[in-house]
């Protein structure tokens, strides 16, 4: 496989024991897959738009890892083994077939097969989690724990994945099992605190692969994945999916409340291994 025109991952390093991942706002795909994707593919419609831009200077001291790579190239949050997050319920695999709404996303005849799906892997997959890893450990050694918060973002209205609107805040911490319960509560007060916002905590979309994979908070290692509305700071949930400044502002100022809130509990030591187990 031909590598990638650019590096597969960025990390911006910070001192602050927070680490923000980005695994799905990458919209690079190598030439020769791009290709072979059909019209509606090229669109890259499932992207997490502008959500590199909506959290940018949030936390100035924050650890930044980005996927370059776009989902359909391999999805940085799903297992490498392949094996499904939301057992019954409609989703989308490893490599993508179809998009959110169903509809096919490869020229007929040239979705990838169980090799090619192996070399992205290797190729992106890896490198990706490779660097989140290593980040995770160095704030985990520098302070005695570290905290994940995945960024996401995705269509309000996906009939196929959820019934009605989906909330502007959708928290995801895996049923309370990726982080203390002390940092669950407090971002889910914050959340509740937004007005003019609604929320849901571990509603449909509870933490994906990067959730589930790293928060082991009896370890140190705290996760939580935020998935947003793009309602919420999008013109219009529709190509060009353009970024609404004024209403972005609006949400910026709550993001930005909650990743606070995030450092100063860790920072206060709130997550040390008592404090994580009792609550």
């Amino acid at each position: 496989m031909t590598p990638v025109e650019v590096p597969p991952v960025e990390v911006t390093r910070g001192s602050s024991p927070v680490v923000l991942a980005f695994p799905h706002s990458g919209t690079e795909v190598p030439a020769e897959i791009f290709a072979r994707l059909n019209e509606r593919g090229q669109q890259l419609a499932d992207t997490d738009w502008h959500v590199d831009r909506l959290y940018s200077g949030l936390l100035p001291n924050a650890t930044q890892v980005m996927a370059r790579f776009h989902r359909y190239v391999i999805d940085a949050n799903r297992p490498p083994s392949g094996e499904s997050l939301y057992p019954g319920q409609a989703t989308t695999g490893l490599v993508p077939d179809i998009d959110f709404d169903g509809n096919p996303i490869w020229r007929d005849g040239e979705a990838p097969g169980d090799a090619e799906i192996a070399a992205r892997r290797e190729a992106f997959h890896k490198p990706y989690h490779e660097a989140l890893t290593a980040e995770l450990e160095r704030l985990r050694a520098e302070h005695g724990f570290a905290v994940l918060y995945d960024c996401h973002s995705i269509r309000a209205w996906v009939p196929r994945l959820f019934e009605g609107r989906l909330p502007d805040f959708n928290i995801g911490t895996n049923q309370g099992a990726s982080c203390a319960p002390i940092l669950e509560q407090r971002v889910t007060e914050v959340c509740a605190a937004a007005e003019d916002y609604s929320h849901v905590l571990n509603g449909r979309f509870r933490g994906g692969w990067t959730t589930r994979h790293y928060g082991r908070p009896e370890e140190g290692l705290h996760a939580i994945q935020m998935e947003l509305a793009q309602a919420a700071y999008l013109q219009a949930e529709e190509p060009p999916f353009a970024y609404d400044a004024d209403k972005a502002e609006g949400l910026r100022r709550h993001l930005g409340r909650l990743l606070q809130v995030i450092e100063t509990t860790a920072l206060d030591g709130a997550l040390t291994t008592n404090e994580a187990e009792n609550g």
